[in-house]
């Protein structure tokens, strides 16, 4: 878990809880949404969350892809993003879009992402993202909380376990990545980052 600083700010997700509903239900809904951005949904077990983000939510998790994904560029990982991809399994009755989620190496035989990185921007956190991740078969788990420390849980015999770093990307030095999250703009932070792993290259 990595220290980040402390968001006491007054807006939060909207988010709203459908209890008593069907599999069906969650298609029908994603199916009446179609492309359409700006709301999230979740499934599990006869339940169904309604996720608004608000600004900052969005800003978090776009800078943390983007910090990340400056890493993998400058280390010649092999990252690819899907950010908000529906993921759903009917049998195991989940279904989530995630912030942001990735596939480390070939992308082409895998139906389901190896990473998931989730913002938890309210006091409301609603379903269990956690179980629905599991149930999905989700390798790797980043939770960012708007006030605390990155999470990061890997996927071990069937469970999360908390690790303290990744267990997909062993390289990443998670601990100094997230010291160049609160750097604004964006477009700053991205430079910082890179200009720090060029020169530790060239140390």
């Amino acid at each position: 878990m990595y220290a980040t600083r402390r968001f006491d700010g007054p807006e939060q997700d909207q988010r709203v809880v459908l209890r008593g509903m069907t599999w069906q239900d969650f298609e029908t809904m994603l199916a009446l949404r179609g492309d359409r951005a700006g709301v999230r949904m979740y499934y599990l077990d006869g339940e169904i969350e309604l996720v608004s983000p608000t600004r900052d939510h969005e800003g978090r998790k776009t800078t943390l892809a983007r910090l990340l994904e400056t890493w993998a560029l400058e280390t010649e990982t092999d990252l690819n993003g899907f950010g908000s991809w529906t993921l759903k399994r009917q049998v195991k009755e989940a279904g989530g879009e995630p912030d942001e989620c990735y596939i480390v190496g070939p992308p082409e035989a895998k139906d389901v992402p190896d990473l998931v990185i989730e913002i938890e921007w309210s006091r409301a956190l609603g379903l269990s993202k956690q179980e629905i991740y599991l149930r999905l078969g989700v390798r790797e788990l980043w939770t960012l909380p708007a006030s605390g420390p990155l999470v990061v849980r890997t996927l071990e015999r069937g469970r999360w376990v908390a690790r303290q770093k990744s267990k997909l990307l062993p390289k990443l030095d998670l601990a100094w990545l997230m010291g160049f999250l609160d750097v604004e703009p964006q477009s700053k932070a991205v430079r910082a980052l890179s200009q720090a792993l060029r020169a530790r290259t060239r140390g």
